[in-house]
C-alpha cells in the first residue's frame, strides 16, 4: 500500500515518524520524504506543502498479528513520548481490540491496534462527537435512511446478507 500525506513542517514530520516508524527515511528531497515499511508493508510519502494539510479526512492505523507486537511497539512510543492515548479491551468499529494512538505534528491520528474479535456494538464513548472520537458515524437522519436504503439494494443486488 501507499499513502501520500500533504505536512507543513518537513523537519518535524522526519523528527516524528523517525520515532514513530523506528527508523530513517529512505529518501528526502526538498519538501519530500518517503518511508518503505516492511511490517506493516507500507509505502509512505509526505510532502511539504502547508495550504494543503487537511486534519478531517479520518485517520490511519494498522493491525499487529500478535498482543506481543503490539506491547513491543507500545513501549516503544512510551520511551519516545509518542502516545496520546491507550485503551484495551475496547469496541470499536465493531470489534473488540487493544490499541493506542499517536498524533503527528499535522495533527493527523495513527491508531496500532490488535484485534481480539468481532463485536456487535461499539464502546458508548464511541458515539460522541468530540475530535478525538474514532469510528463516529454520522447523526443525521437522512444519512441513516440513505444507508439503510443501500444495505437493503446490496442485499437485493447480491441475493443474499450484505458482506461488511
Amino acid at each position: 500500500m501507499h499513502v501520500s500525506l500533504y505536512i507543513s513542517d518537513l523537519v518535524q514530520t522526519i523528527s516524528f515518524y523517525n520515532l514513530f516508524f523506528g527508523k530513517a527515511p529512505e529518501k528526502i528531497r526538498k519538501g519530500y520524504v518517503k518511508y518503505v515499511l516492511d511490517e506493516p508493508s507500507l509505502i509512505i510519502s509526505f510532502i511539504e506543502n502547508p495550504a494543503r494539510v487537511k486534519q478531517n479526512f479520518g485517520h490511519l492505523g494498522f493491525q499487529v498479528e500478535t498482543i506481543d507486537e503490539l506491547n513491543s511497539r507500545l513501549a516503544q512510543a512510551q520511551k519516545t513520548g509518542l502516545i496520546t492515548r491507550e485503551e484495551v479491551g475496547t469496541n470499536c468499529c465493531y470489534a473488540k481490540q487493544d490499541k493506542f494512538w499517536v498524533t503527528d505534528p499535522d495533527k493527523v491520528q495513527w491508531e496500532v491496534y490488535y484485534f481480539h474479535e468481532d463485536a456487535e456494538f461499539n464502546d458508548p464513548h464511541y458515539e460522541i462527537k468530540a475530535e478525538a472520537a474514532c469510528c463516529v458515524a454520522p447523526s443525521d437522519e437522512k444519512q441513516k435512511t440513505e444507508f439503510k436504503n443501500l444495505a437493503v439494494s446490496a442485499m437485493e443486488t447480491t441475493n443474499g446478507p450484505a458482506c461488511c
